[in-house]
């Protein structure tokens, strides 16, 4: 048998240019989104120079009614032949807009000051302000504590615990320092002489804080000056101060008046109460170890005494003895008055006995 044959099929020209589309439109398709996004990009960039131009009008069209200084400065922005920025002329002097002004530091305060009048005491004005009495007469070269003669004088009022000093000629920040007892660094520190070394110069006012200053003085104290207890006690000694130990007689009452508070376990003293001004005398022989502030006590004195014994004296108006000096029992050392925290002239009595605490009542003889 002889095999089949088959006419090829001729392709004709429909069927030709079908297929010439089919292949085009494969071609088109396989890169149609790359060629829309890059159209798209092409037509973004055309049309920003046109944004660009219209938006400054649509901004002003629809911002609210503006003063008149910022309009100009607006309507400058949008016209398009105006200058991007403008430069100032070198012959030209550009001012501040206000004046200079000195900063202080936080932790430094201004000093004060203060006109006396008539009735002014240190003590008043010590309490006032917070600081101490002898303080307050150094920083001011008062040497007259009775200032009723001063009245109209401005003093100045230390910023804290602590002196004003005037600095002298041959003075250093280590002379001073330790003339007042104090770590140099704490007048460098709080005077700013790290940044501003020409604060310490002669005649320059500065504050020394911690200064230890010498205490008051009223008066020559003389031995002879003596003061005696009341002959009677104004009140009972209740049942608790009744059971103490025999008295010894050793020491003194150191002012005549009334007992406001008598010692217990939270008071460490005898309260004595009397007129302002009342001296106040050592109630044994012995050395004054300390005068001066305290806080709470006010102005105060201390005096050792013999096998271990030390009185002390607080809330004084005046002081009439210094550190080291030898006094005698019943010798005027202070006065009454109120410095400290107090509701009335007295003075807060105190015997210690080896550094404890005990009854001064238990000492005296009565």
């Amino acid at each position: 048998m002889h095999p089949v044959r088959r006419p090829h099929a001729t392709p004709s020209a429909r069927r030709a240019l079908e297929r010439s589309l089919r292949t085009w439109g494969a071609t088109i398709f396989r890169y149609r989104l790359r060629f829309l996004t890059d159209l798209a990009v092409a037509a973004l960039v055309l049309s920003l120079p046109l944004s660009l131009r219209a938006a400054p009008s649509i901004a002003v069209a629809s911002a609210p009614p503006m003063a008149a200084p910022e309009a100009d400065v607006l309507a400058a922005f949008s016209s398009v032949d105006a200058p991007r920025a403008q430069t100032v002329a070198r012959g030209e002097t550009i001012t501040a807009t206000g004046g200079p002004s000195t900063a202080i530091a936080p932790d430094v305060k201004p000093i004060e000051r203060y006109l006396l009048g008539p009735s002014d005491t240190l003590q008043t004005i010590a309490n006032h302000y917070g600081v101490s009495a002898e303080a307050i007469a150094f920083s001011n070269g008062i040497t007259d504590p009775d200032l009723r003669s001063q009245a109209g004088r401005e003093i100045m009022i230390p910023p804290g615990a602590g002196s004003l000093y005037t600095v002298k000629d041959d003075d250093t920040v280590e002379s001073v320092a330790s003339r007042f007892g104090v770590d140099p660094k704490a007048i460098m520190e709080y005077n700013r002489l790290y940044f501003e070394p020409e604060h310490f110069g002669p005649e320059q006012l500065i504050f020394v804080p911690g200064a230890t200053v010498p205490g008051l003085v009223y008066a020559v104290a003389r031995p002879s000056d003596k003061i005696r207890p009341p002959a009677a006690l104004p009140m009972a000694l209740p049942a608790a101060a009744a059971a103490v130990a025999a008295p010894s007689g050793r020491f003194a009452w150191p002012v005549g008046g009334r007992i406001t508070q008598y010692f217990w376990a939270f008071h460490t003293g005898v309260d004595l109460a009397t007129a302002y001004g009342t001296g106040v005398g050592a109630s044994q022989d012995g050395t004054v170890v300390f005068t001066g502030w305290v806080a709470v006590g006010g102005l105060s004195v201390r005096i050792k005494h013999a096998d271990g014994f030390e009185t002390g004296y607080y809330h004084l108006g005046a002081v009439f003895v210094a550190p080291g000096q030898q006094v005698s029992k019943g010798q005027i050392v202070a006065s009454i008055g109120m410095t400290g925290v107090t509701t009335g002239p007295h003075v807060h009595w105190e015997l210690k006995q080896n550094g404890a605490f005990v009854n001064p009542l238990a000492y005296t003889s009565r």
